[in-house]
C-alpha cells in the first residue's frame, strides 16, 4: 500500500506537515468501476462501514417486519453511535420487542462517546453497560434475528453461528466474493469481519441501493429518515447525511468509508492507509463532491465537509485538513 497516492495532507504554519496515502473504488452495479485510485483490489477489513449488509439478514428475514421494527431502530442497526440517551431508548425498545434482554449482549462495554454523557452517567452513579456499546443497536438486531430463526442466541458472535453465517451469505451475495476463502478477524464488538477488496465493497453497496434490492431501499430510508441514529449529534457521518440525504454512508474503524449514491446507482468505498479517520473523513466528502451526479446546493454541502480547520486549545487557527 506504499504505493497507494497521497490523498489528504495536514498542514500547519503554511506547510505540509503530515501526508495520508489512501485508495478508493467508485463502481455501478454492474461491476464497472467509475473511478478509482491506489490498490483496490488487496483485501481490507471494511469494519463497521459494512453494518447494513450486517443488518440485511434482519429485513431479508422477515424478523425485522415480525418484530415491528420502526425506522429508527433499523437505523440503530447500521450505527456505530455515540451512546447517546437516544441511542439507548431505541437498543432498549428493540430488545424489548423481541424478547430479549441486555443481559444477553456479547459486544462488551464502554463510555458513550461524548463528555456530556459520561458525566451525565458519572453523576448518577452509574457504569457503562453494553447497552451503551457503539454496536448496541446492531447487537441488538442480531439478537432478534437469532430470535426469528428459533436458534440459541448463547454465542451469536461466533463465525460459525447461523446469524453470522447469514451474514456471511449476504457479503458474497452482494460483493461476488468467495467469503470462505477471504481473510477473518474479529471485530471491537466481537462478531467477524471478513477482508476484500476495495472493488467489491464498492460493488456490494451500489447492489444494496439499486432499486430492486426492497432491503437494501427499507435500510436506506430508515437511515434517510434518522441520521442522528447512525452516530449522534456531532457525528460526522449524521451531519453529512443530514445536509446531503440523498448520500447515504457509513465510517468504519482504522479510515474506511463505505456507501451509495442510490440516485446515481454508484457504490464507493475508501480507505486511508495508516488508519486516520480525520483524513478519511476530508478525502471521503472530496471523492463525493467530485461525483457529476449532485446538485449545485448538494455539492456545496459537501464541499464543506471537504476540508477541516484545525485550532489549538485556546481556538487559534493552527491549520487545516485538506484533500489532494
Amino acid at each position: 500500500m506504499t504505493s497507494n497516492p497521497v490523498i489528504a495532507e495536514v498542514t500547519r504554519g503554511g506547510i505540509v506537515e503530515s501526508r495520508h496515502r489512501g485508495s478508493f473504488a467508485v463502481c455501478d452495479a454492474s461491476g464497472r468501476v467509475v473511478a478509482a485510485s491506489g490498490d483496490i483490489v488487496s483485501p481490507i477489513y471494511p469494519r463497521s462501514s459494512f453494518k447494513a449488509f450486517q443488518c440485511l439478514p434482519l429485513i431479508e428475514s422477515g424478523a425485522a417486519e415480525h418484530f415491528g421494527f420502526t425506522d429508527e431502530e433499523i437505523a440503530l442497526c447500521c450505527a456505530s453511535h455515540n451512546g447517546e440517551p437516544e441511542h439507548v431508548r431505541v437498543a432498549a425498545s428493540m430488545l424489548a420487542k423481541a424478547g430479549n434482554s441486555e443481559a444477553q449482549y456479547e459486544c462488551g462495554s464502554h463510555w458513550p462517546h461524548e463528555r456530556k454523557d459520561v458525566i451525565d452517567l458519572g453523576r448518577k452513579g452509574e457504569e457503562p453497560r453494553a447497552i451503551h456499546n457503539n454496536c448496541s443497536g446492531k447487537h441488538a438486531g442480531m439478537l432478534a434475528l437469532a430470535r426469528h430463526l428459533g436458534v440459541t442466541a448463547t454465542d451469536y458472535v461466533k463465525q460459525a453461528h447461523p446469524v453470522q453465517q447469514a451474514v456471511a451469505g449476504v457479503i458474497a451475495r452482494f460483493c461476488d466474493v468467495d467469503v470462505a476463502a477471504a481473510p477473518v478477524g474479529i471485530d471491537g464488538c466481537s462478531v467477524p469481519t471478513w477482508a476484500l477488496p476495495l472493488r467489491n465493497m464498492a460493488l456490494g453497496f451500489a447492489r444494496l441501493a439499486a432499486p430492486g434490492c426492497a432491503a437494501g431501499q427499507r435500510i436506506i430510508q430508515a437511515v434517510r429518515a434518522h441520521p442522528m441514529m447512525i452516530e449522534g449529534r456531532q457525528g460526522s457521518d449524521s451531519l453529512v447525511m443530514a445536509a446531503v440525504p440523498r448520500l447515504f454512508l457509513k465510517c468504519g474503524a482504522e479510515a474506511v468509508y463505505c456507501g451509495a449514491v442510490p440516485h446515481a446507482g454508484l457504490g464507493f468505498a475508501l480507505k486511508v492507509d495508516d488508519g486516520s479517520r480525520r483524513a478519511a473523513q476530508v478525502a471521503v466528502a472530496n471523492l463525493l463532491k467530485s461525483l457529476d451526479v449532485w446538485t449545485d446546493i448538494e455539492r456545496a454541502m459537501l464541499s464543506k465537509f471537504a476540508h477541516a480547520t484545525l485550532k489549538n486549545w485556546r481556538g487559534t487557527k493552527v491549520g487545516e485538513i485538506r484533500p489532494t
